[in-house]
C-alpha cells in the first residue's frame, strides 16, 4: 500500500483525531524514514535513508516554527496543538531536548494556551535529557503497542535487543503517572505469520501493564492511513470499545479514535 513522507520541517495545520487543530514538526530528514522503530503499519513507510538525508538543525527547526506560528497569528489562525511526528522517532534527534525548550519559549510569544504534544515510541526515555524534555511538555505521548516480547518485536521491530516489554514497562513507570499511553490495536499476518494484539493473553498483559505505568490517559485507535504492509486490518469498533471498557474499570482516562 502507498505512504508517504512528510516534505517539510514544519507541516500543517491539520485536523488529529486525538488532539484537534495540529501543527506539526518533522525532526527527521524530509526524504528519508528514520526511526529506532520499523513497525508494520506505519504510515512513513519501512526505514530507509538516502545518502543526501538532512536532518534538520535545532536552529533551523526554531526559524520556521517561528516564522509559521507569527504568520498563523497575524491571520488569527486558530490552533490546539504543536505535535512532534513527522518521518520517524522525533526523540532521537541528538538536540531534542533543546528544541523543545525553543519550542516551549515561541508557543509562550505566540500562541500560549496552545499544548504541547511528543508522539514517542518510548525507546529513548532512558535518556536523562530526553526524559526531563517529555515531562515538560503538556502531552507526552508514548507507545506500548504491546506487553509481550513476540508480539513487539513482529509488530514494532525495534532496533535495538534492548527493548523489550519488561524494559518499557520498567522506564514507563518512571514517569509517576504523567504519561499518556498509545496503543494501536490490529490485526493480520506478516511473512505467514499471525500478528494480533487484540486477543486475549494481549489485552490481560498489556492491562497488567498499564496497572504499573498508571498513566494519566491511555489513548487507543487503530489503522486510518495506508501502511506497507497490505495484510494488516483494522481492529473493529467492538473490539475497540471493549477493550475501552476494561481499561476505564481499571479508573484510567481513555480516549478512542477510529
Amino acid at each position: 500500500m502507498s505512504t508517504f513522507l512528510f516534505d517539510k520541517i514544519i507541516f500543517g495545520p491539520v485536523k488529529s483525531r486525538r488532539l484537534g487543530i495540529s501543527l506539526g514538526v518533522n525532526l527527521l530528514p524530509t526524504n528519508a524514514k528514520v526511526c529506532s522503530f520499523n513497525c508494520l503499519y506505519c504510515e512513513c513507510g519501512f526505514n530507509f535513508a538516502p545518502k543526501d538525508a538532512h536532518i534538520p538543525t535545532r536552529s533551523e527547526v526554531n526559524a520556521e516554527l517561528i516564522a509559521t506560528l507569527a504568520n498563523m497569528k497575524a491571520h488569527h489562525e486558530p490552533l490546539d496543538v504543536i505535535t512532534f511526528a513527522g518521518n520517524g522517532e522525533p526523540t532521537v534527534h541528538k538536540d531534542f531536548a533543546g528544541i523543545i525548550e525553543d519550542t516551549i519559549a515561541a508557543r509562550n510569544v505566540f500562541y500560549p494556551d496552545v499544548k504541547i504534544s511528543v508522539l514517542s515510541n518510548s525507546t529513548q526515555i532512558d535518556k536523562p535529557a530526553v526524559f526531563a524534555a517529555l515531562n515538560k511538555v503538556d502531552n507526552n505521548i508514548l507507545k506500548l503497542d504491546s506487553a509481550i516480547d513476540d508480539t513487539i518485536l513482529l509488530l514494532n521491530q525495534p532496533g535495538s535487543k534492548t527493548i523489550t516489554a519488561s524494559w518499557l514497562i520498567e522506564h514507563l513507570t518512571k514517569f509517576d503517572g504523567q504519561a499518556i499511553i498509545q496503543t494501536l490495536f490490529l490485526t493480520g499476518t506478516i511473512d505467514g505469520k499471525i500478528v494480533d494484539n487484540t486477543t486475549p493473553n494481549e489485552i490481560d498483559a498489556w492491562l497488567k501493564a498499564l496497572k504499573l505505568i498508571h498513566p494519566k490517559q491511555v489513548m487507543i485507535y487503530t489503522l486510518d492511513r495506508d501502511t506497507p504492509t497490505d495484510t494488516l486490518h483494522k481492529a473493529t469498533h467492538k473490539q475497540l470499545t471493549a477493550i475501552s471498557k476494561q481499561v476505564k474499570a481499571l479508573g484510567f482516562n481513555t480516549l478512542i479514535s477510529e
